[in-house]
């Protein structure tokens, strides 16, 4: 308490929230009538959790501070939703955006994020921000303490957000208009589990990353020309192997002419499957006809790296 006093049954406003006083608790945990200035005092009748560092100002009535409280909200909203940026109505969910990254697009991973004390939002902002890629940004459409409700229901539909609970629940009715809607809501109570799913399902969602390997390369000698086949060439294998239908690219002075997969591999007369260094062996490549004594046949396969 800073200025006046409060007493049990004062019509009350705290930021977005409101109510009749139903109890004042000291520090000694006793119910009090009244407290005074520099009282500290645990408030019961509240509507909704108020913010730390919001001011508790006693109304004239009850009517009046529902009134005060639901314009505040309103403001929360407002600034909550304008102070992220990236916040975009062409962001997606965590179910749908995978196709917009393979398109190559940046994509903003939409959030709603409601939780059941201030201190858990911020922790939860904080950590959420630190999962975003460079494929991926995180955008929050709107944070907020206190259960899920149809507003937020709403606003998810239209800004094509996922709505994340932290130990906060959606009402029966959020519920049947997340069902109508289609919204995605998920809803956690250990916060290690809540952002674990969030990164599996961001990076699931992310275009597989891949390493290139070199598996052999061949130097062409001779080139044969092999009807309804056309040209096949005669090559050493220098180094590795070479696999048959492996992807290849050829090279001319270092050059990349064209990539591809070898179609045909042969040892003399024998189709085989591969070939190692040292050996010599006929190559058909799928499309490819434009063959010279010196070219290089380099053969190679993606490994995909896992994302950390």
């Amino acid at each position: 308490m800073q200025h006046g006093t409060l007493h049990v049954g004062d019509p009350l406003v705290a930021g977005p929230a409101w109510g009749r006083i139903r109890a004042l608790i000291n520090d000694h945990g006793e119910q009090l009538k009244e407290a005074q200035p520099g009282t500290p005092v645990e408030v019961l009748g509240l509507s909704d959790i108020a913010f730390a560092g919001d001011d508790f100002i006693v109304a004239p009535d009850e009517r009046k501070a529902r009134s005060v409280a639901e314009t505040r909200e309103r403001w929360h909203r407002e600034a909550a939703r304008g102070r992220d940026s990236s916040v975009s109505l062409q962001g997606a969910r965590l179910e749908d955006i995978f196709a917009q990254i393979q398109a190559g697009e940046q994509t903003n991973l939409n959030l709603i994020v409601k939780a059941d004390a201030q201190g858990s939002l911020e922790a939860l902002t904080e950590s959420l921000h630190k999962l975003e890629r460079p494929e991926v940004k995180v955008a929050f459409v709107l944070r907020g303490v206190g259960g899920i409700s149809e507003s937020d229901i709403a606003l998810a539909a239209t800004s094509e957000a996922t709505l994340i609970g932290f130990n906060v629940r959606p009402s029966r009715q959020a519920r049947d208009l997340a069902a109508a809607e289609g919204v995605e809501i998920r809803t956690y109570e250990v916060i290690y589990k809540l952002l674990e799913e969030v990164e599996a399902a961001m990076i699931g969602m992310l275009e597989p990353e891949y390493e290139e390997i070199v598996t052999g390369d061949a130097e062409v000698r001779e080139v044969f020309k092999v009807p309804k086949i056309g040209s096949v060439a005669g090559c050493l294998v220098q180094s590795g192997v070479i696999t048959r239908n492996s992807k290849v690219r050829f090279l001319r002075d270092g050059n990349i002419l064209w990539k591809g997969e070898v179609s045909s591999l042969r040892r003399f007369k024998d189709d085989v499957r591969e070939v190692s260094s040292g050996y010599e062996c006929g190559i058909g490549l799928s499309d490819f006809q434009d063959l010279k004594s010196g070219d290089i046949i380099e053969t190679f396969e993606l490994k995909e790296i896992p994302r950390t």
